[in-house]
């Protein structure tokens, strides 16, 4: 700029500043029951304990001597419609690049591919706060994209409109279908619990450099993450806020089930951003994000793992080895499983005053930083029992 159930999302998310009441647990009979169970309800990877869930998925497996569990003929169109929403977005990145390479097979548009390469190079609209359209944002298929997982915004307190703010959105997971569902579209209706608060969700300076598929980020208020874009945003007007996945790439590596390992201990710049901008701090975890997608096993030191750093290293990002479901099959495939995702926007964290032109000393930043993750730690322990009751091990942070 990485966020599964049948039910549908709730439809008043105005009305959920506390959290509802947990949802019923799924009966955890034996393997063969919870194949059933997903054959009518989807694919919800976490129907028992997280910790059980491996071992039934492989028991399951093994009682059907290794067949894919195919998905049932006779589905809700609804659900057909959430799944088609989200091939749209998984797909999108290769429809528009499609789109522009087509223009180079016809000769009478080459002069139109040319220009737009050229306007590709001098524009500077990532860099200062994207091309933001509203109406994009209210599409209505990002509502059946959310309703996929579904996915669910919460608020612990209103936002001041007349002060600026920098979110910080953790955990990133593989690929933050949260952060896109609840910050870059209105499907979860970001605006009408915040009102007065325009989001920019911001993602890495490469994916600017994509024809055509740029351009549709920024119309959802999607925006670089470099410095010269945070301070253009923050600066631009009350209201204005950013959202940083601020774990990034090397927290996506370890994204799985039932486990939140944060990388945050050394993550100050965003702290010293919010300080110099006199924008309040407001971290937001988001449950359920990690739950999406598994991983091949890539253990620190390991050659898979040594590989995706030096990925990491010459271009920025990384290559989690992921994998979940197909379009017609519950086992195999790079669709996310189909498991709630409830992003809880939590306390505005006030930061110390500065004189103009200054620079936030070490220990402000450190002091500020202990708030922030203070308020962190205490969201997901008020909401850990109702959403992560699948949970390996709790929130920890990691690096």
């Amino acid at each position: 700029m990485s966020t599964e159930i049948a039910t549908p999302p709730p439809e008043d998310n105005d009305k959920l500043q506390n959290p509802p009441s947990p949802p019923p647990e799924e009966e955890t009979t034996d393997a063969h029951a919870k194949t059933a169970d997903n054959a009518a309800d989807g694919d919800t990877l976490t129907a028992t304990n997280a910790k059980q869930a491996a071992p039934l998925r492989e028991e399951a497996i093994e009682d059907d001597a290794h067949h894919v569990r195919w998905a049932p003929l006779h589905i809700p169109f609804q659900r057909r419609l959430q799944m088609a929403a989200m091939l749209f977005w998984i797909s999108l990145l290769f429809i528009c690049l499609s789109w522009f390479a087509y223009l180079f097979l016809i000769p009478a548009l080459w002069p139109v591919a040319l220009a737009y390469l050229a306007f590709l190079y001098v524009d500077k609209a990532p860099e200062t706060g994207g091309r933001r359209v509203n109406w994009v944002r209210h599409w209505t298929i990002w509502k059946y994209f959310a309703g996929y997982f579904p996915a669910q915004l919460i608020k612990e307190a209103d936002l001041d409109p007349s002060r600026n703010y920098v979110l910080g959105y953790h955990p990133h997971g593989v690929i933050s279908f949260g952060a896109v569902a609840n910050f870059a579209t209105e499907a979860t209706g970001f605006s009408e619990l915040f009102p007065g608060i325009v989001p920019s969700l911001l993602t890495l300076v490469s994916n600017f450099k994509l024809p055509f598929y740029r351009d549709v980020i920024m119309a959802m208020g999607i925006a670089a993450v470099s410095r010269r874009s945070c301070e253009s945003i923050l600066s631009s007007g009350p209201g204005r806020s950013i959202v940083i996945v601020v774990g990034g790439a090397s927290e996506s590596l370890s994204a799985r089930p039932g486990i939140a390992d944060l990388t945050l201990k050394k993550r100050l710049g965003f702290i010293r951003l919010a300080i110099v901008h006199q924008a309040c701090l407001v971290p937001c975890f988001s449950f359920g994000e990690n739950d999406i997608y598994e991983q091949v096993a890539n253990d620190q030191g390991s050659m898979i793992w040594k590989f995706q750093k030096m990925v990491q290293n010459y271009t920025g990002f990384t290559l989690p080895l992921f994998h979940a479901r197909g379009i017609f099959n519950y086992d195999v495939g790079i669709i996310p499983f189909r498991h709630p995702i409830v992003t809880v926007v939590g306390r505005p964290i006030d930061v110390p005053k500065l004189e103009p032109g200054a620079e936030p000393t070490h220990e402000q930043l450190v002091e500020v930083q202990a708030a922030y993750i203070d308020e962190l730690q205490s969201i997901y322990d008020k909401y850990k029992d109702v959403y992560a009751k699948d949970r390996i091990k709790d929130l920890c942070l990691v690096a």
